[in-house]
């Protein structure tokens, strides 16, 4: 297997991560297995399609696929973050595999009522919600961090060219050769490439990560996401772009059948498009990335999507929607890629399967939002006035996201950083003991404290990111030039976790900086319970 290239050297192309023999496996495997997972998804629609409350039911796989990872991810996070992330995604395999195997029998046999394959359903969702937290954490590891947006691209890109293949599959298959029950079958055997991938993949010992109770790290994977105003601009714009475009996702096979009056092949073939559109979207995206800033991006790849939203329900011509729709697919993939990319390359090692997953919890719970809402949207209102409200919609997200806008994040060093040294104590606390209060102090001249209480702002963020459960910050009664910082750690296991491992370049020149108003220099205590 092939190491890393110089993470110095420049990425020229998409297709650079690549050329790193462990990413292409893997990538290989990934691609595999989302085929399988788009045909289960167009089978299990299709199987509802001609039901007479199918609007509602639609909506409800589609749901389904999404509510188990929206609910499960974040523990999927701190699984990923804890244990060897290749024995995890390869017990994941196994589960979606017997899974699988279970729901084509039972459709075969025809007991697969409406209850019990949105049952399957979740169960196969809540896989998925182990599986994007942990492989969106191993990206990093497979490729320098120069080609580390190359590598975000070509991961979305798998996803995509997924959706261009599974339909278009399960559409054939569904019509010619064996039904729904092959479609589900495919999907159990689909995992079985990423197996054998993992299998032969050697994941550098120097990459564990030290493991956390589960509880306290659930915990701190949510209080660096809920500090970090750069992740959570990220996470504001996602939903914001989500939850309009879900209509189209969740609406298509009504689009389809009723709109262009098209069958399981059509319906595939148009899936397939949005697949097609997704993938030009990622070149688009790499060719112009040094034109476009981020926001610049995201603005363009939403309001390509909310028009052709709006054209798709206007046009009854197949040929006119598939074009349409590799627009949308191209929009789609803009603004998803943007915005992943900019997650990996902001989001430190020890905490990035939890920061993952909180995205991914976001990104799932839009569309789950969506999806119930325009399937009832559609139900009552009639499937184009729903359709038309979704862009319009998407459209306001575009002028609200101008507000919102995402910082640039290439200048944020994510790096570990262990600055701080050993902690100066008497004896060594048990790691159970705390809280623990650390109390730094600082001298200010008057003419520089204006500045001071600006970086001492920034510094807050990075105390509560990386462990902080509460932050202050006093000025002396008697001498107003002295400061004291006082920030509180729930437990001495955890602010030796500060102190190696947490830390990152990003939070050591926020903190050189406040450090740096102090003459003379500040000095810190350790403050324990008796």
């Amino acid at each position: 297997m092939s190491k890393p290239a110089d993470p110095s050297a420049p990425v020229t192309s998409i297709w650079a991560p690549l050329r790193q023999s462990a990413f292409r496996w893997l990538w290989l495997g990934v691609l595999v297995s989302w085929v399988g997972t788009w045909m289960q998804a167009v089978g299990a629609q299709w199987l509802v399609v001609d039901a007479p409350n199918a609007p509602v039911l639609v909506s409800l796989v589609q749901a389904a696929n999404t509510l188990p990872v929206m609910l499960l991810a974040l523990p999927g996070g701190v699984l990923a973050d804890s244990f060897d992330r290749r024995w995890l995604l390869l017990s994941v395999q196994a589960y979606i595999f017997t899974v699988g195997v279970l729901l084509a029998a039972l459709t075969a046999a025809g007991q697969m009522p409406p209850a019990l394959l949105l049952a399957f359903t979740f169960a196969i969702g809540a896989a998925v919600a182990v599986q994007q937290p942990a492989w969106g954490a191993t990206l990093p590891e497979l490729v320098p961090r120069s080609q580390l947006r190359a590598a975000s691209s070509l991961d979305l890109i798998s996803v995509n060219v997924s959706r261009a293949i599974g339909p278009a599959l399960a559409g054939v298959v569904i019509a010619h050769l064996g039904g729904v029950p092959v479609v589900f079958a495919a999907n159990a055997a689909s995992v079985l490439v990423l197996a054998v991938a993992l299998l032969t993949w050697r994941r550098p010992a120097a990459e564990a990560q030290a493991r956390e109770r589960f509880v306290p790290a659930l915990r701190a994977g949510g209080r660096y996401v809920w500090h970090d105003p750069v992740v959570r601009r990220i996470l504001a714009r996602a939903a914001l772009f989500v939850i309009p475009a879900m209509a189209l996702w969740a609406l298509l096979p009504l689009i389809a059948s009723r709109q262009l009056g098209l069958g399981a092949d059509g319906y595939g073939a148009l899936f397939g498009a949005l697949g097609v559109g997704a993938i030009l979207g990622a070149v688009v995206l790499r060719r112009v990335a040094g034109t476009l800033s981020t926001n610049d991006a995201l603005a363009a790849g939403a309001a390509l999507y909310a028009v052709t939203l709006a054209l798709v329900i206007l046009t009854s011509n197949f040929v006119a929607a598939l074009v349409i729709l590799v627009l949308s697919g191209i929009g789609w993939m803009v603004v998803t890629s943007t915005l992943q990319a900019e997650l990996q390359l902001l989001l430190p090692g020890w905490v990035r399967a939890r920061g993952f997953a909180v995205y991914t919890v976001t990104f799932m719970g839009a569309q789950t939002v969506g999806a119930l809402v325009w399937g009832l949207a559609a139900d009552r209102a009639g499937l184009e006035p729903a359709v038309l409200g979704a862009a319009a919609l998407g459209l306001a997200g575009v002028a609200a996201g101008m507000l919102l806008r995402v910082p640039e994040t290439g200048h944020l060093d994510p790096t570990p950083a262990a600055y701080w040294g050993t902690p100066r104590v008497v004896g060594e606390p048990e790691p159970d003991t705390g809280p623990v209060l650390i109390a730094v102090r600082y001298t200010v001249s008057p003419q520089r404290e204006a500045a001071y209480l600006e970086a001492m702002g920034r510094l807050r963020e990075s105390r509560q990111r990386t462990g902080a459960s509460r932050w202050e910050l006093y000025r002396d009664g008697e001498q107003p030039d002295h400061f004291v910082e006082l920030f509180r750690v729930p437990s001495w296991q955890e602010h030796l976790r500060q102190h190696d491992g947490r830390l990152t370049g990003r939070d050591r020149t926020v903190e050189e900086a406040a450090l740096a108003f102090s003459d003379p220099p500040a000095k810190g205590d350790h403050l324990l319970p008796p």
